[in-house]
Parts: C-alpha cells; structure tokens; sequence
C-alpha cells in the first residue's frame, strides 16, 4: 500500500473510462482523487458511486475550468488530507497505471519530480499519426530551447512530484489553464534547481471518448512559452535591468 501517495486525475467527459482507470491504479495501492469539472455524460455520479471505496474521492468543480486549475485544486485537496506524493494522470488511459510504481521509485530514490517521458531513450508514442508526432515533439524542443531546460518532455502529463517540491512550484499562481500548465510546472522545477527524472513510459491514444486538445489551448500553450522564453532571453543581456 502507498497510503502516503495520490494520484489526481482531472475528468471532463470521461464517463467510458474511469471506472476501468480506477481500477488499475487502486491495484497499485495509492489513492485516487477524480477532479470532475460539471461532466454533462455522467462522468462524476460514476465517481461518486466509485468513492464507495476508502482510497477514492471526488472532487466536483462547477463548470469546465481548465486542466491547470483543476490539477492546482487536486493538489490543494491531497496537501491538506496528508499525502507526501502526489501524481498526475490522464483519464483517457493514455497514461498506462502499470508505469505508476517507477514514477513512485523515481520520487523514492531523491527525484522531487518525476516525468512519465515519451523523448527519453525507452520512451514513446504509440497509434500517431506523423504530423502529430512532428507537432508533439517540435513543440517540445521549443519549449526546451526557449524556457533554457533540459526536460525531454516538457509537455508530459504523467509526473509524480515530492509534496515539497510542489509547494515550491505554487501551481496555483500558474498562469497556463490548459496543457500549457506542464510546461509551466515543468519550467519552475528547473528554474528552481530541483531533481527532475524522465522516466521512460509509451503513450497510447486514448480508445474512447473525444481528446480535449483544441487549437486554443495549443495557442495559448505557444503564446505563453514565447511570452516567458523571450522574457528569460532579455534578461540574460540585461541582468541589471
């Protein structure tokens, strides 16, 4: 049993799969938090039949607000309740549950924040297609070169961080509220000097249900890493200023 560890997992139309996505994560022994935002299939009354079981809760927001707020509400509801781990997850299964123990292991031997990795040796995607590969992986560089880290991934949603560590980051001064948050989180870790591990993992499209990648979020995702990565830029030729 991992009682000091859990797992949120923001939902929005999830209702075809997070029973089977609980199931596979209560099997490694953590909790589970859903952070439902108003789902109109169903997705949070299935949650709240799941939270029968004592390692699930559910957290019901009002309207669909955005990836980045709901992760900073979950992480806000797991440091009160006590857990020292706290993860990121996909409902989609996207994120196989099976990586969940290296991601733990990774946190356990030092990493204040772990990184379920698809650019990484070992890592990788499965069932897309060239051009989203193209965009997932240029996306990546750019933010890379543009924030001045060295993560692989800076886009992953799969991560297990040290509940320290997450007070350091402050998730909820993000300015990003959707996948842009990844990279926002990920860029303060860097930026702050703590341990980041990539742990190797291979990302499956999701079978069921719709993704919730829009070309709003990609822009706003690319606008802010420009806005920061230009900012970063500046001051490194004016210090003084």
């Amino acid at each position: 049993m991992r009682t000091d560890t859990l797992v949120v997992v923001p939902t929005y139309n999830e209702a075809d799969n997070i029973a089977v996505l609980v199931e596979a994560v209560l099997a490694h022994g953590t909790g589970i938090l859903i952070v439902d935002d108003g789902s109109p299939d169903g997705t949070g009354d299935i949650a709240d039949g799941l939270a029968a079981h004592e390692r699930v809760d559910v957290l019901h927001r009002a309207g669909k607000g955005g990836l980045g707020p709901a992760y900073a509400a979950g992480f806000r509801w797991g440091l009160d309740h006590g857990a020292e781990i706290l993860c990121e997850m996909d409902a989609d299964l996207s994120h196989d549950p099976a990586d969940l123990p290296r991601l733990l292991a990774a946190v356990d031997g030092g990493a204040d924040l772990a990184i379920g990795s698809r650019y990484v040796p070992g890592g990788g995607v499965e069932h897309w297609p060239w051009h989203r590969r193209w965009l997932s992986a240029g996306g990546n560089r750019y933010a890379r070169v543009m924030l001045g880290t060295g993560i692989r991934d800076m886009t992953a949603g799969f991560r297990a961080f040290r509940a320290g560590a997450l007070l350091q980051l402050d998730p909820w001064s993000c300015q990003a509220s959707g996948y842009g948050f990844q990279v926002e989180m990920a860029w303060r870790a860097a930026a702050r000097g703590l341990t980041v591990v990539e742990v190797p993992i291979v990302f499956r499209d999701r079978v069921r249900g719709d993704s919730k990648m829009n070309l709003r979020i990609t822009l706003e995702a690319m606008g802010l890493v420009t806005r920061w990565g230009l900012r970063r830029l500046s001051r490194r030729r004016h210090p003084a200023a």
